[in-house]
């Protein structure tokens, strides 16, 4: 049975084609696209919006979100609550949680409600929003696609300077101590904040699988986090990066992708990941099935994102930093008694 296919940051370089593969290859599901912009002075949402208008009948609609807003999230979710229940869009079938954010070039960002960028963007508010919905999907239940990296695993990815890791105080994750953080420090804590925020989202996977399987309404939905590869047209190595990294994408990365993929097997375009990501997303890869994948094979994550006392830290955590109940959500229990 057809759904709704709910895809964050869906003007980035891997949601675009994932938007196309999705409206052309699975036609009666229904696309909500959301952006942080949705005006049309926004480049990208511009090419977002001519890709649906290449597609015939494309349903698909885009709206504005803002990630850095936890009280914008809420407003959304509660407004794709409402469309459900008015038969106005069908019921979900995915969330794809694919927007986040990271600086490489200066110290933390804080957002209004006083969290650090990085973890609140790429995964606090999806916590709030898949939490929010889970009362929004088809009773043959569906997928929620959570994005992870290589870099949440320590020594695994080659821009790392300082080894991802969750600190004994998880509240240093969204209020990090940067008092003295100097400016020659802002590229590897930059992207250790980025990888500590993937080590956060499949951490807590983990355990959003162990909640949804114990509640006989909602163990039919099923949680992924894939690593969606090094994507060498990423516009994220040009976004909020150092001038090098900037002329490495450029003159290095791109053109000798095919060469970097020896090397490196998960090296591929943005393109290919897209279509991989919506397989996931409508179940046709991998149906039923939960956890942790490299591109589309079944994978192990890192050691310290396994620990089962770990996972349920993060969840109890994410769900405080989330501002998430249990009047707000479908989950019989969101958090133990």
């Amino acid at each position: 049975m057809a759904g709704t296919i709910l895809i964050t940051g869906a003007n980035s370089s891997l949601a675009i084609p994932a938007v196309r593969h999705l409206l052309t290859r699975y036609p009666d599901h229904t696309a909500v696209l959301t952006v942080r912009n949705a005006l049309d002075n926004d480049i990208n949402t511009t090419r977002l919006r001519n890709t649906i208008a290449q597609i015939p009948h494309a349903k698909a609609s885009i709206r504005q979100l803002d990630l850095a807003n936890l009280s914008t999230v809420q407003e959304f979710a509660r407004s794709i609550t409402t469309d459900i229940s008015a038969r106005k869009l069908p019921p979900l079938a995915a969330i794809v949680c694919n927007a986040y954010y990271w600086n490489l070039t200066s110290e933390a960002q804080m957002t209004s409600d006083g969290y650090e960028k990085s973890l609140q963007v790429s995964h606090i508010a999806h916590v709030s929003l898949v939490l929010r919905l889970l009362g929004s999907f088809r009773p043959e239940g569906g997928r929620i696609v959570l994005f992870s990296s290589d870099a949440h695993w320590p020594g695994k990815n080659g821009l790392e300077k300082y080894p991802p890791t969750l600190p004994e105080d998880l509240n240093l994750l969204v209020k990090p101590d940067i008092a003295h953080e100097k400016p020659s420090e802002h590229f590897g804590r930059g992207f250790q904040r980025y990888a500590n925020s993937k080590l956060a989202i499949i951490t807590w996977m983990y355990a959003l699988n162990r909640y949804l399987e114990k509640d006989p309404k909602l163990s039919k939905i099923t949680a992924v986090a894939i690593n969606p590869g090094n994507l060498s047209d990423s516009r994220a190595l040009r976004t909020n990066t150092p001038t090098m990294l900037y002329y490495m994408s450029i003159f290095i990365i791109r053109p000798f992708r095919l060469l970097l993929r020896l090397m490196d097997p998960t090296m591929r375009t943005s393109a290919e990941a897209g279509v991989d990501v919506i397989d996931l997303a409508v179940n046709v890869s991998h149906p039923g099935e939960r956890g942790y994948f490299t591109l589309l094979k079944k994978d192990n994550s890192s050691p310290e994102s396994q620990g089962e006392e770990t996972q349920q830290k993060i969840w109890v955590k994410s769900v405080e930093w989330a501002g998430v109940t249990s009047k707000d959500t479908a989950l019989k229990t969101i958090v133990p008694e």
